[in-house]
């Protein structure tokens, strides 16, 4: 046990609260909390023995503990969800797939209320629905949603205004209300049926609807029935073809989570109206607790604390311990009371038992996915050691390549493959400096290849500030290149000029030969898995680099552009290539959002947006 732990235990408060664990860098590598701090961290070290090995490893790099009190466990549990979210420690389990889902938004408290697309909930009083995994899937269906519900999405600015309305009116996706040709009653009534629909009550709302049209059919009213009649059909074909992606927010959740080793899945259905409506599964990462009760636990934390819609009811597998706590943690994110059960008979036991199974098979699927991985690198690795004459198979392979279009906006990227798999995390771009030649392909590579071992050399002498050498320090067991002699001549200056000696080679596309130093291209088989795995490293390092090098290109493109707009100087230029980046960006996001920014007024924003809306249709 660490000095400086030992002399903290007999000190521990007797209060429920939050402790850290943290390495001898300072990092954070565990959070939990304990209805009494001064027991739950002595018997980590009173039973070390006899823990399983996830948790002897964490004890072993352990280096200090800190803790903090609470009033009470709910408010531990709280600061718990909160603390594992900012330091991401490696010990707890964690989410994998923690990306930000789109959300629907919106805001019933304004006088004409509009829906919107956010990445975040916040607490702010207005109504959420998702969080939607299928962005693609949601935008596609969201101009099918305006035509049911024409609700405005312009600025406020923009809807004080007045006429004349903008062109989503005349396209049958805005009521006008900037315009009134639509009173407040009847728009209130109309956000009132989006809710509704999005809350899953789309039955009911179809029904009354329809009730609606018959009647003024009936009263002759034929023009107001022919625009009920289409915001029916609009539903009908939401309901047919999208009913998945907008899955409502009532009735239940039922979740379930399977483990093995330091892997896990957990699978949540979508139970709405009596049926499944849905599922997600992520994957998450057992750190230091691996029972099944504590990984749950720790994913329905996550899972619903980071802005999932939190259902009335969850079902579960297990009877959690702490079970009051946790619902009274996930009542207060949903703002009513949350009930968790275990079912344990009849039809509930069965969704439940559904769900472990779809749980156990995303887990099975991803083991044999890593494992086939994994084996088919150590097959490939044993194969370049061979033929490539190296001293052991290369753990660590970099692959680095060059973008541009003509010469210009020239990028280098850099991807990795470590130990059996592709490691996205350590990836890097390099935006080149010079000044080189336009077109000198070898130049700019040498001076991408000399900024990164560079800083490998300054990682390793300690001149990097702490926690950025991380990423730099480890020098691959094998150095590829995008090319041919050009850059595999350049490699080996610069490794030369830094006292450097790594196995180098460059793989150039034509006939898919592979340059070594000294020797005649080789070309090995097509169906090699040494080969499979050079391109696929290389296949890598075109896509992130491409994607580097058009975003800078789009960027100056935008730039440009604005420079042959009349009316638009140096600080609007900035205003916008600032708050769009792109071109396309600000024609997709409309007029209003234009002229939503301060110094553009209505004229102004009208004529940038029709220039530019000109210019994005010649590239198309």
């Amino acid at each position: 046990m660490p000095r400086e732990i030992a002399e903290t235990l007999p000190h521990l408060p007797e209060r429920p609260g939050v402790y850290l664990y943290r390495d001898r860098e300072g990092h954070v590598i565990y959070v939990g909390k304990a209805s009494s701090l001064r027991d739950r961290v002595r018997s980590y070290w009173n039973a070390s023995s006899s823990l399983e090995p996830r948790k002897r490893r964490l004890l072993e790099e352990a280096a200090t503990v800190e803790t903090i009190v609470t009033h009470d466990p709910l408010e531990a549990l709280i600061l718990e969800a909160n603390l594992i979210k900012l330091h991401r420690p490696r010990y707890n389990v964690r989410l994998r797939d923690d990306k930000q889902y789109p959300w629907l938004r919106i805001d019933l408290q304004e006088e004409w209320p509009r829906l919107e697309l956010v990445r975040k909930r916040s607490d702010d009083g207005a109504r959420y629905f998702g969080p939607y995994a299928d962005a693609g899937a949601l935008k596609a269906v969201l101009p099918t949603i305006r035509q049911a519900f024409p609700y405005r999405s312009c600025s406020d600015r923009r809807l004080r205004q007045g006429p004349p309305p903008c062109l989503y009116y005349h396209i049958g996706r805005c009521s006008a209300p900037c315009a009134g040709y639509v009173s407040r009653e009847d728009y209130h009534a109309m956000v009132r049926g989006l809710v509704q629909f999005l809350s899953g009550q789309d039955d009911a709302l179809v029904k009354d609807l329809r009730r609606q049209m018959e009647a003024k059919a009936a009263e002759l009213k034929f023009e107001e029935a022919a625009r009920l009649r289409d915001r029916l059909r609009s539903l009908e074909r939401i309901r047919s073809e999208q009913k998945a992606v907008l899955r409502s927010t009532a009735h239940r959740d039922v979740v379930a989570v399977a483990a093995e080793e330091d892997l896990a899945a957990a699978c949540v259905f979508f139970v709405r109206q009596g049926e499944v409506e849905g599922q997600e599964t992520f994957l998450l990462s057992v750190g230091a607790e691996s029972e099944e009760q504590a990984i749950l636990r720790s994913f329905l934390q996550q899972y619903y604390g980071e802005g999932s819609t939190v259902p009335r009811e969850i079902l579960c597998p297990v009877d959690l311990e702490e079970r009051e706590e946790l619902e009274a943690f996930l009542s207060r994110l949903r703002g009513s009371k949350v009930h968790l059960r275990h079912p344990r008979r009849g039809e509930a036991r069965r969704l439940v038992e559904l769900v472990q199974e779809n749980a156990r098979v995303r887990l099975l699927q991803e083991k044999w996915r890593r494992d086939r991985s994994r084996q088919k690198g150590e097959e490939a690795a044993s194969q370049l050691q061979e033929v490539l004459d190296l001293p052991a198979p290369p753990g660590r392979i970099e692959c680095f390549d060059i973008s541009h279009t003509g010469g210009n906006q020239a990028v280098g990227a850099m991807t990795v493959w470590q130990e059996g798999t592709l490691a996205p995390s350590q990836y890097r771009r390099f935006r080149i400096q010079g000044p080189i030649t336009p077109g000198d392909d070898p130049a700019a590579m040498r001076e991408v290849l000399h900024r990164r071992f560079r800083r490998a050399l300054e990682s390793r002498e300690g001149h990097l500030p702490p926690g950025e050498g991380e990423g730099w320090a480890r020098l691959p067991d094998l150095l590829l290149l995008d090319g041919g002699e050009g850059q595999l001549s350049a490699g080996l200056e610069v490794l030369r000029g830094l006292g450097l000696s790594i196995p180098i080679a460059a793989l150039s596309e034509e006939r898919e030969a592979l340059h070594l130093p000294g020797r005649s291209p080789l070309l090995l088989p097509r169906e090699a898995p040494a080969l499979h795995l050079l391109q696929q490293l290389r296949d890598e390092a075109h896509r992130f680099g491409l994607g580097y090098h058009q975003k800078l290109r789009s960027k100056k493109a935008f730039h440009s552009l604005l420079d042959e707009i009349p009316g638009i100087g140096p600080k609007r230029k900035r205003a916008l290539i600032h708050q769009f980046g792109s071109v396309r960006a600000l024609v997709e996001a409309g007029p209003e959002a234009l002229e939503a920014l301060p110094g553009f007024p209505r004229s102004l924003a009208e004529k940038v947006y029709r220039y530019l809306v000109e210019e994005v249709s010649e590239e198309m």
